[in-house]
């Protein structure tokens, strides 16, 4: 038995349920009693995150990534962690790998700790595959408490995603290389998700309105290592393929691009221009210093927050977020 079940026996909305758990006073009186009349006839005990019938919440939040090393992921957890602790709420963070039978695992694991909410961090979580029912392990555990995506989508009632429109980001960054001139254009990628597939998309719509082909050998999917994406650039090179800017889905494969234009004594941005993705430290590390696309890791998980507060305390949170990213331009391209 659970919250969704109650909605139904009511029906109401799930936020309609949880504003009745939470004590929430803008819940109409016949509405309230409906809704407490089906808690009681179908038994239904409310998560532990319920304040308003006399439950005392954990105040505890699970987070899932798939890989902490990953520097956006390692930020994102940092921020969602000091944010909810600005709120007195302590979190578990598990690590899943990249196995989607382990997102399951994971995520039975974690609402068996009788958390508040689950944080999904990353697009990973979303699976792409044909069949409906590849996302139902999420969809199940809405109904049990409040879902957030952090950068993935999924529709659902008790579900609540914030994203970055990655499309939009690197059609923009592509259209301003291809007016500096440039018309061979490598795009190093090292995913499928959904953010990665966003992003190609918008690189690819970019090559297309400016009526540029787009050779395969110039978007290459690969691991996320710095010394491959220098290695595939190489390859390019001694094939004498011209290439005159690289793109990156992030900027740990443009400091492979930075490496290769250093070694072969290729002049940045004169004769390469190159840009990253997540504004990382590795952009100012790196020499010169690399032009990326900033997507606001820190106040995207400010607004995921915040919604989860809100939804926690029976208030009113929108499902999509949808944030812009920015450009900033350093020493890797022309201004």
């Amino acid at each position: 038995m659970n919250i969704y079940d109650v909605s139904q026996k009511a029906g109401v909305s799930i936020a309609t349920v949880s504003r009745v758990i939470n004590g929430n006073r803008s819940v109409a009186d016949s509405t309230r009693r409906r809704v407490e009349a089906a808690i009681k006839e179908l038994g239904y005990e409310p998560n532990v995150f319920a304040r308003g019938l006399g439950l005392n919440t954990m105040q505890t939040i699970g987070i899932l990534c798939n890989d902490s090393s990953d520097i956006y992921i390692a930020n994102a957890v940092y921020y969602l962690q000091h944010f909810l602790s600005e709120h007195h709420y302590d979190s578990i963070l598990c690590c899943t790998g990249n196995n989607p039978d382990d997102f399951r695992k994971y995520t039975k694991m974690i609402l068996s700790k009788r958390v508040d909410a689950v944080i999904y961090t990353g697009s990973q979580f979303i699976l792409n595959h044909p069949e409906d029912h590849d996302n139902n392990y999420i969809v199940d555990a809405s109904k049990e408490v409040p879902i957030f995506l952090l950068n993935g989508m999924l529709e659902g009632e008790n579900i609540y995603c914030v994203v970055n429109d990655d499309h939009l980001a690197v059609h923009d960054a592509a259209m301003k290389l291809i007016r500096h001139g440039r018309r061979h254009i490598v795009y190093l990628y090292s995913g499928t998700t959904l953010s990665s597939q966003n992003k190609l998309s918008g690189f690819t719509d970019a090559l297309n309105e400016a009526g540029i082909p787009n050779r395969i050998a110039y978007t290459h999917l690969g691991p996320k290592d710095i010394y491959a994406a220098k290695s595939y650039l190489e390859s390019l090179y001694d094939q004498n393929l011209p290439m005159d800017a690289v793109m990156a889905s992030e900027d740990t494969l443009a400091v492979g691009a930075v490496k290769f234009a250093e070694e072969h004594g290729i002049r940045i941005p004169e004769d390469l221009e190159i840009i990253g993705y997540n504004n990382s430290i590795l952009a100012e590390c790196t020499e010169p210093e690399l032009t990326s696309i900033d997507n606001h890791v820190e106040k995207v998980c400010r607004t995921l927050t915040d919604n989860c507060l809100k939804v926690l305390a029976g208030e009113d949170a929108p499902h999509k977020v949808i944030r812009t990213a920015d450009l900033i331009s350093r020493e890797t391209t022309v201004n």
